[in-house]
């Protein structure tokens, strides 16, 4: 049986693509490698105990970040910085983007946002963590220094999406708005293959993720919500299955395989929501639409949303589109 490689998925998609195929390859090519090397650390985390643990540092969230945190930022940034394609990155680890002061090339088109290693801290107890990407088109002239603008832009300009999970294999998730396609990395030659073709949200889900523990100072529509999925009704295929790892990548691939919604709602704690605007829910809901999904802040299209400031939060309800909808009705 004749298999499919990343790269060679890319050629035979090429019409496709909203840009130039060649750019394409060479961008996801630097996430591709950058993600190996992340992943191979991972694997002997348990054996290399200076990978492990904390690093001693808050990012710009205020959040203590974890050795791998920093190793796999400074991986994906060294990479997409070898790529003359890319003129500014922006990551959930780093207080600002980075331009042409960073040694990126004035000359690049695009822009790439990421989210280096979500749900890291889990690192610790062998759970699933992963990578986040988001690709745009630059505003800024070409040649010109990158400016905040160009990272501030809706998700409905992203050009390419997706995400690497590194747990008992690791996969790569990505979209470039002609539907949604995974792979699966062979270490034993060291390339991703076609596995999951035209990933689709099963349309007869019934599993919900969201962190219980929260949903005391949550709002009553939210509460009310979980109170009519634990009620048993054959019809509804209720009550639904609780899956929650707290790694949002893992969570989100269960879901988008098996048939659920993830639920990060405002709490009093955090009032606008936990997730990362630009990092985690763009990219996200991009996938989602691409895969007949639905993904929305609670009020409105995430993808429709105007950031206003790099590590912007929202609140994130996403899944499958029937689910959402549903969710949506109590608020």
């Amino acid at each position: 049986m004749r298999v499919t490689t990343l790269s060679e998925f890319i050629v035979e998609r090429q019409n496709d693509f909203p840009f130039a195929s060649g750019d394409l390859t060479r961008l996801l090519s630097s996430i591709q490698l950058a993600s190996k090397i992340v992943n191979r650390e991972i694997n002997r985390a348990g054996l290399a105990q200076e990978i492990l643990g904390k690093a001693g540092n808050e990012n710009i969230q205020g959040e203590e970040q974890m050795k791998l945190d920093v190793y796999a930022n400074n991986q994906f940034i060294h990479a997409l910085k070898n790529q003359e394609e890319v003129c500014g990155i922006g990551s959930e680890e780093n207080d600002d983007y980075l331009g042409q002061n960073d040694g990126l090339p004035s000359t690049g088109k695009y822009i790439v946002l990421m989210d280096p290693l979500d749900g890291s801290s889990n690192i610790d107890v062998n759970v699933s963590i992963g990578t986040i990407f988001s690709i745009y088109h630059r505003i800024s002239p070409i040649g010109s220094p990158v400016t905040l603008e160009d990272f501030l832009q809706p998700g409905t300009h992203q050009i390419a999406a997706g995400y690497v999970i590194y747990g008992s294999s690791t996969m790569m998730v990505y979209t470039t708005g002609k539907g949604v396609n995974g792979f699966t990395l062979d270490p034993s030659i060291g390339s991703f293959f076609l596995s999951h073709p035209n990933l689709r949200f099963p349309s007869s889900g019934n599993i919900y993720s969201i962190n219980e523990g929260n949903t005391g100072d949550c709002p009553e529509g939210i509460k009310n919500y979980l109170s009519w999925i634990k009620e048993t009704d054959k019809d509804t295929r209720r009550p639904y299955s609780a899956r929650y790892i707290g790694s949002l990548v893992a969570d989100y691939h269960r879901n988008l395989l098996k048939g659920g919604i993830y639920i990060y709602p405002p709490t009093l704690k955090a009032p606008k929501g936990k997730l990362r605007l630009l990092y985690e829910a763009n990219p996200l809901a991009f996938l989602t639409e691409q895969a007949g999904g639905l993904c929305t802040d609670g009020t409105q299209r995430i993808m429709d949303i105007q950031p206003t400031e790099l590590h912007q939060r929202v609140p994130l309800f996403v899944g499958e589109k029937g689910m959402v909808e549903k969710a949506m009705g109590f608020i």
